[in-house]
């Protein structure tokens, strides 16, 4: 079961403020183990909204927002991408994760959908898009062009 792991921004992450070197370390190690127990596929920190954008769409049309966004308890302030056994094992991993940040914050698990929850509705021609897509990720990961 794959799951996005997302540290949840706060007052002081959207302000840029970086994490302690004590804090750093502590996540570095917490790393180290989710690797060496071949939980960790991905994981990285974001900037501050001010530094992104957002794209809203109604039927044909697009409009570019620019950041900052309002609603920080919203938003995402870093990830991890996991392979678990089940969301059990997930939880216990975040437990055992250090505080990611200063003061209070929050770490939300989200499972993926995977490509057989969409087997009712997913078209021949959608599936065979998806596994050439798919194919074509995994040669990228594994070095070939």
């Amino acid at each position: 079961m794959r799951v996005a792991v997302l540290v949840k921004a706060t007052k002081d992450s959207e302000e840029g403020i970086m994490p302690s070197a004590e804090l750093m370390e502590a996540m570095g190690k917490f790393n180290e183990e989710l690797v060496a127990a071949g939980i960790m596929l991905s994981g990285t920190g974001l900037k501050p909204s001010k530094a992104g954008k957002r794209v809203a769409f109604d039927g044909p049309d697009r409009r570019v927002i620019d950041g900052p966004f309002a609603e920080t308890r919203e938003l995402v302030a870093g990830f991890w991408i996991w392979e678990v056994k089940d969301m059990d094992e997930a939880l216990a991993w975040v437990k055992r994760c250090p505080n990611p940040m200063p003061g209070p914050s929050e770490i939300e698990i989200r499972p993926y959908y995977e490509m057989e929850d969409f087997a009712e509705v997913e078209s021949p021609e959608g599936h065979a898009s998806h596994q050439r897509a798919a194919e074509a990720l995994a040669r990228r990961e594994n070095g070939a062009a």
